[in-house]
């Protein structure tokens, strides 16, 4: 994210959380949670720093309450995006998905993959940066178990949150420095997924060729 955009995002989170309280925060993450990239790096650490450590606080309070509240916005915008997904998504790319090179035998590897490892995708992405923020709406296309689409991203949330309150209330006024630490590892994580999608198009090229070939 380029540093002027992200340090406008900090002014306007800084203002939210200043009025609305965990109000806000819950609403910023279920926002962050529902495809908008606004970095939790810079919500719950700034949590953890103006409405805890600056009201004199403790670090119990940081975790629980950071981990806990920020959770159950990531949950509110998980649920969305899922049913988005479900409803939305999958009927899409069943009727138009040949056009954006998704075809039905991708859409059944994708129900078998999320069939086996769905349950962790939901843990292991909510403690990813980047992943965790579309994670969802796939999970909602290939329609995985709801219930426990639900307590898993819960559980990773609350991991994900409760430490970045919990920096943000052991850093204080300092918080920043903890997004600065974790920027770096945006980076390499854009490029799997790019280079993931780059395979993707050239394999179903590859075999469109190929088909094309066969028949004549």
């Amino acid at each position: 994210m380029p540093q002027g955009l992200e340090t406008q995002i900090i002014s306007t989170l800084t203002t939210i959380i200043q009025s609305l309280g965990w109000l806000g925060i819950i609403v910023i993450m279920a926002l962050e949670s529902a495809n908008i990239p606004i970095p939790s790096e810079v919500t719950m650490p700034l949590a953890g720093w103006l409405l805890v450590e600056a009201k004199g606080g403790s670090a119990i309070e940081a975790i629980l309450l950071g981990g806990i509240l920020g959770a159950l916005g990531c949950l509110i915008g998980s649920v969305v995006n899922y049913g988005v997904g479900a409803y939305g998504g999958r009927p899409f790319v069943e009727r138009y998905g040949k056009y954006i090179l998704i075809s039905k035998k991708d859409i059944a590897r994708a129900d078998v993959w999320f069939a086996r490892w769905g349950d962790w995708a939901s843990f292991i992405s909510r403690l990813l940066p980047v992943v965790r923020t579309f994670i969802s709406f796939p999970a909602g296309m290939v329609r995985i178990n709801f219930p426990r689409f639900v307590v898993f991203s819960f559980l990773g949330s609350f991991i994900w949150c409760a430490i970045l309150s919990y920096a943000g209330f052991i850093a204080g006024e300092h918080w920043e420095e903890i997004r600065r630490v974790m920027r770096p590892f945006d980076y390499p994580i854009i490029a799997v997924i790019l280079i993931g999608l780059a395979y993707y198009i050239y394999r179903h090229i590859r075999h469109a060729r190929a088909d094309a070939e066969a028949a004549s």
